[in-house]
């Protein structure tokens, strides 16, 4: 079974450098190394894996390519914001921020977009256990 898989991203780049710079710089991820393909590995502290593969000629997804569980969404937003970091607004049907944030009843989220035109989300769970 893969229950006990490690699990890492693949997000297309049109120029590793540049993504790798925003994805450390910006948002502290912590380098692994180059691999054979011209991927970049980088992880978070819990051990997330996110590869960064060059592909100059790819389209930008219309969807969210990579999500990060916060504790403290306003917080993240504000550190974030701080390191250069543009956040998204959305006003269409069932998807409208205030401040950046859509909130639902057990769920709150924010989007960006990192140099390569990929969307990622910084979400919030609001349930209590």
């Amino acid at each position: 079974m893969l229950t006990n898989s490690h699990m890492t991203t693949i997000l297309p780049v049109v120029q590793v450098d540049r993504a790798r710079k925003f994805y450390e710089d910006k948002l502290g991820l912590q380098p692994e190394g180059s691999h054979a393909d011209g991927s970049f590995w980088m992880r978070t502290s819990d051990g997330g894996t996110v590869a960064l593969i060059p592909r100059p000629d790819r389209k930008a997804a219309e969807y969210t390519a990579l999500s990060f569980e916060v504790g403290n969404l306003e917080g993240e937003i504000r550190d974030l914001e701080g390191r250069g970091v543009t956040f998204e607004d959305y006003d269409m049907p069932g998807l409208k921020t205030v401040n950046h944030i859509f909130r639902a009843e057990d769920e709150q989220c924010a989007w960006f977009t990192d140099t390569e035109g990929n969307i990622l989300c910084l979400h919030e769970e609001l349930r209590t256990h």
